[in-house]
């Protein structure tokens, strides 16, 4: 796969469109299987650069980037801000982290957790987690990247219980080391 030429960058409104696109999809590719099939059909882009467009102009403690190449323009995103769950003891959390199926394995995933980190840091948070679906693949990107299981849980999807795992970084210095 020819490698990416990556920019990673806080979000515009105008990326909304793109943002909603890549979520959409790498649910598409990623979930099924793993959460509630009606819920995959009732996604649309539409409606997901509606949450986007939102989240962005809000400018509140959800943060979104987004990686942009030169020659592909957007190919993935990522939002994150303070944990929801104070009691696991780590006080940033990476929200979302997708890219664009199609570019897949090209850096952009690292690149966007690597800036994530860094703005967490920047912003005061110390540590972080990231809750991914147990069966998602992407579970072992974040091992890679130097996260820990640190906690598991159960939610709740359309009355389906889908079993979730968080992977925190302690050290948010450590953690830009070993994503480098």
């Amino acid at each position: 796969m020819e490698p990416l030429t990556l920019t990673v960058r806080p979000a515009r409104i105008a990326d909304a469109a793109d943002i909603g696109r890549i979520y959409r999809e790498s649910w598409l590719d990623t979930y099924p299987g793993v959460i509630p099939a009606a819920l995959l059909t009732a996604m649309t882009v539409r409606g997901q650069t509606a949450r986007w467009r939102a989240a962005i102009a809000a400018r509140g403690r959800e943060a979104v980037f987004i990686a942009e190449d030169e020659k592909n323009g957007i190919v993935g995103m990522t939002s994150f801000g303070p944990s929801r769950d104070g009691s696991l003891g780590l006080d940033g959390e990476v929200y979302t982290l997708y890219v664009d199926p199609a570019h897949y394995g090209c850096g952009a995933g690292r690149a966007l957790l690597t800036n994530g980190f860094a703005a967490l840091k920047q912003r005061g948070y110390k540590s972080c987690i990231i809750w991914a679906h147990a069966r998602n693949p992407a579970r072992f990107f974040y091992e890679r990247m130097g996260g820990r299981l640190v906690a598991e849980r159960t939610i709740r999807m359309l009355g389906d219980a889908v079993p979730e795992a968080g992977f925190g970084w302690k050290h948010l210095a450590v953690a830009e080391k070993s994503s480098a």
